[in-house]
């Protein structure tokens, strides 16, 4: 009698156990099943704003008025005066690019240059979506791990950048011109340099190149003044490639080196380097030595 007894007991606590394991189970896959769910709504919710235009610009119009109640002084044709200006004038999914250039405390910097001489000038790095396809995003577009996004940009959207010169009028801008920037991801900097060999200003625009260990350069030459196109030549430096400006033929336009490197999977030597000029006629840059290998830039 005594052994049924123990016998029944130990069936109540089995039962119990399986009763209360079960409910627990329940509970954890109810749990993980509403996870997923809020998941999934705020990637539903993100894919929404993507190829929404209008919500897109709401939340813009947002972050810039918290923005502007940060900003303790405002002054004419300022950087906030400027994301305005792009976001009501340029097409939708348009934005201001940020410089990679800044430390893990400080918010980054916007992408823009006030003209030292002519502060009523001013440069201004512009990021644009491709139509058809989702909105970029800023973050997808700057910093080392961004450059990537050239291998398949299009699931994050395609970004197309241009260098822009704005002009401040009566604290209006007005735009000047535009010039594209072969580049869809991986900003790092902008600013503004000197050619060594007759002093001509150009604005430099710098990405990043994690494929090849380095970084390519867009730089524009103010050839004819600010207000008329520059004229662009592209350099790079990594591990087994470089171009660098030179001066070859003594005229207004920069000439380039294109450095050749020796790989042989285990080391690297740096060999000979070829020189290209700029043929004016043909708008192309030249190889010295065959004069058909061309680049346009």
């Amino acid at each position: 009698m005594g052994y049924m007894n123990y016998l029944n007991k130990k069936l109540i606590m089995t039962n119990i156990l399986i009763k209360l394991f079960t409910i627990i189970a329940l509970i954890f896959l109810f749990g993980c099943d509403k996870q997923n769910e809020k998941i999934k709504d705020g990637k539903s919710s993100q894919e929404e704003i993507a190829y929404s235009p209008d919500r897109d610009a709401d939340i813009q119009r947002y972050n810039i008025e918290v923005r502007k109640k940060q900003t303790a002084q405002r002054f004419p044709c300022d950087t906030i005066s400027l994301m305005e200006f792009v976001l009501s004038y340029f097409p939708q999914g348009s934005y201001l690019v940020s410089d990679d250039r800044t430390t893990t405390y400080e918010p980054p910097n916007p992408a823009i240059l006030y003209y030292p001489e002519d502060r009523q000038l001013i440069f201004g790095v512009i990021a644009r979506s491709k139509p058809g396809e989702r909105l970029i995003e800023v973050k997808n577009i700057v910093g080392y791990d961004q450059s990537f996004i050239d291998l398949d940009s299009t699931e994050l959207g395609t970004a197309f950048f241009y260098l822009v010169l704005f002009k401040c009028e009566n604290g209006y801008f007005k735009i000047i011109w535009e010039a594209p920037i072969p580049s869809h991801g991986g900003f790092n900097y902008i600013a503004i340099q000197k050619w060594n060999y007759n002093g001509t200003k150009f604005i430099r625009t710098n990405f990043h190149y994690a494929q090849g260990v380095g970084n390519i350069s867009y730089n524009y030459f103010l050839i004819d003044g600010l207000e008329k196109p520059p004229h662009l030549l592209m350099t790079y430096e990594g591990i087994n490639f470089k171009r660098t400006i030179a001066n070859i033929n003594h005229d207004e336009f920069p000439d380039y080196y294109e450095h050749i490197y020796y790989d042989d999977g285990t080391k690297i030597i740096p060999g000979d380097s070829i020189a290209f000029v700029w043929n004016q006629k043909d708008s192309v840059y030249q190889n010295l030595l065959n004069k058909k290998h061309t680049r346009p830039y």
